[in-house]
């Protein structure tokens, strides 16, 4: 009798303890309900857009789709390249690509630079507060790090406030994540990013001498001739005579 007992009770414990296997099987492993055939699933679906993209690493390979590297070459002699990356930000790269193509970023400085911060160029006014013609854009945010050599837009107050004005992060600066669209990294010669001038403004101005896609195969511009200080005579002392 007593081993009756316990032997329904071990039976009655393994049934409470087994795994509902058949209403497993109707759902889908998370255990919530499948989504409707063209629908997302419901933590997607609330998810941010940008959240539900799918982020490619960063091809450091100069050579691999030349329409989206971003050359840069400046007044120090030094030539950057930068992978600019549509799959992050599609409508920052893309306007990047139409001002590069007008020739506006041709002679524009680089206006405040920080050390162990950034350098922020593209503002034809040399000021900060400058842009171009075209309409500001709305903000891409994305959960790209800024590590060193990110390139970013810069913004006003409004996060939909970016137009023609990047920067260049000198080391990771994990704070500005999901704050400033990031848009792509640079791939060759960070060195020449270092040796930018610094200053807000900078005494003497770095300078894009000519900024262009690797796809156009431009040359490197001739630098600027140095200017030749003129010799001092005597002459030269003497006061006008009246």
């Amino acid at each position: 009798m007593i081993f009756r007992k316990l032997l329904c009770a071990s039976a009655s414990l393994a049934l409470f303890c087994a795994p509902h296997a058949a209403s497993a099987q109707d759902a889908d492993p998370a255990g919530e309900a499948p989504a409707a055939e063209g629908e997302a699933p419901a933590a997607e679906a609330e998810a941010p857009a940008a959240e539900r993209r799918v982020f490619g690493p960063v091809s450091f390979d100069i050579n691999e789709d030349p329409d989206n590297v971003w050359v840069l070459d400046l007044s120090n002699g030094e030539r950057v390249a930068i992978r600019l990356k549509p799959d992050w930000a599609p409508n920052h790269v893309e306007r990047v690509k139409t001002l590069t193509r007008q020739g506006f970023y041709d002679g524009i400085i680089f206006h405040r630079v920080i050390e162990g911060f950034m350098a922020q160029g593209g503002d034809p006014t040399g000021t900060g507060q400058g842009g171009s013609e075209l309409p500001d854009l709305k903000a891409e945010f994305n959960p790209m790090p800024h590590v060193r050599g990110s390139l970013a837009m810069a913004r006003a107050t409004s996060e939909d406030s970016a137009n023609s004005q990047f920067f260049i992060v000198f080391y990771p600066r994990f704070s500005l994540d999901k704050r400033y669209t990031n848009l792509g990294r640079v791939i060759s010669n960070m060195a020449g990013v270092d040796a930018i001038n610094r200053g807000e403004p900078p005494t003497e101005p770095t300078r894009i001498l000519q900024a262009s896609l690797a796809s156009d195969n431009k040359p490197k511009p001739a630098l600027p001739a140095p200017a030749v200080e003129e010799e001092i005579t005597a002459d030269a002392l003497s006061a006008p005579i009246s």
